[in-house]
């Protein structure tokens, strides 16, 4: 017979051996689950069809992102998205935005799928010098306003907010409740129910939208994200060094943008404030062609002596509003313009040379230059030569 204590040892040795068989096995099965093996921690595929919205915050790293993911039936299990994310090695390359992701994806796709670009919703690129309403070019294209840009970046599954939402909600709701600054109220609640009373209150720049969001929840993210930005730059105590206030400062800088040739927003600038100081009515074509549905370089003399909010032509200072969206680069021209005494410019080629003077009769003879340049050439019916009395800046 064996003794006792053998058998005991075999018997203790069996247990420990089948101890460690089961945490082997099970450390195996988790890892085998969490790799994308079997269904339990796991979807298998791309995906079932269905769409899910997946934002990705400025800063946020990949796995971050599990809970939500799992939330959202994206993925089955958070650990197993962040085991794939982990195991990626481009996982840290992933951009800010919104991402169109299917529900049920297995890990590994949810990972390459947020990697990739093409899966991104669109930014709204709101560039210096864009107006609200589409704007039909004589001869030429429309350049798309902001509402129809808004419009084109703002579907989820075929559906879009509408460019006329966007202007319903703009001309009817208190400018207050959209996020509009304090400082501008007055004005906008001034232009009545027109739907380009918020004009230059959405700031340049490049916005990621959420597209669950409807008209009213878009505008009042643009506009109240414009109005930090124009606040955090102190733009109440910088119009005042200038003797403005903020909203003419803005309306000043749109001017700026409309009217100015690349490098030469300073000098512009210089021009607008010597004819406020004068004073002398600005006599901007950018303001003309504000109030119509058409417009090109050249203006009429007809719609010159045409009576808006807007024409400069018509009105002694500022338009009533801002005509575009400024720039930073646009309202800083204003506050540092450039030293000269420059009263009159005007565009004498199509390759943007602009001529810049104080004597009126130097700037007749640079119209004329421009007449012959054909750069003031019109395609309207009944269009006239710049006033004789005060040749106007050409707009760009």
């Amino acid at each position: 017979m064996e003794p006792q204590y053998v058998k005991r040892r075999q018997r203790g040795m069996a247990v420990l051996i089948a101890s460690l068989v089961l945490i082997i096995g099970g450390l195996g099965y988790i890892g085998f689950r969490l790799l994308g093996g079997g269904s339990t921690l796991d979807y298998e595929g791309q995906g079932n069809g269905v769409t899910q919205l997946v934002q990705v915050p400025e800063g946020s790293s990949m796995s971050e992102l599990a809970p939500e993911l799992a939330e959202k039936n994206v993925v089955k299990t958070p650990e197993a998205f962040s085991s794939a994310a982990n195991s990626n090695p481009r996982a840290s390359q992933i951009k800010p935005g919104f991402y169109r992701l299917q529900e049920e994806m297995s890990a590994k796709s949810a990972v390459e799928a947020l990697l990739d670009e093409g899966n991104m919703v669109d930014l709204l690129d709101v560039q210096g010098g864009a107006t609200l309403l589409d704007v039909n070019v004589v001869g030429g294209d429309v350049r798309y306003g902001i509402y129809s840009l808004i419009s084109q970046v703002s579907c989820k599954e075929g559906e879009c907010v509408s460019a006329e939402e966007l202007e319903k909600i703009a001309a009817t709701v208190d400018p207050a409740e959209l996020g509009a600054p304090e400082w501008a109220l007055e004005e906008i609640r001034a232009r009545g129910e027109d739907p380009k009373r918020i004009e230059g209150l959405i700031a340049p720049g490049q916005y990621v939208l959420d597209p669950n969001m409807d008209a009213k929840e878009i505008l009042t993210d643009l506009i109240t994200r414009s109005t930090k930005k124009y606040n955090d730059t102190n733009i109440v105590d910088r119009a005042q060094a200038i003797g403005l206030k903020p909203y003419e400062l803005l309306t000043a800088a749109s001017l700026v943008e409309r009217e100015s040739p690349a490098g030469e927003f300073d000098k512009v600038a210089r021009v607008i404030l010597n004819r406020l100081d004068e004073p002398m009515r600005l006599e901007l074509d950018s303001t003309v062609n504000y109030g119509l549905e058409d417009v090109e370089l050249a203006t009429t003399d007809e719609d010159r002596h045409r009576e808006t909010p807007w024409n400069t032509y018509a009105k002694d200072g500022l338009p009533d509003s801002p005509i575009a969206s400024p720039s930073e680069e646009a309202i800083g021209a204003m506050e540092n313009p450039a030293e000269g005494n420059w009263l009159f410019f005007v565009t004498v080629d199509d390759k943007g040379t602009t001529v810049f003077t104080d004597n009126y009769d130097e700037h007749l003879a640079n119209v004329d230059d421009a007449v012959r340049s054909g750069i003031l050439d019109s395609q309207r019916e009944g269009a006239g030569e710049p006033p004789a009395d005060e040749p106007p800046a050409e707009e760009q």
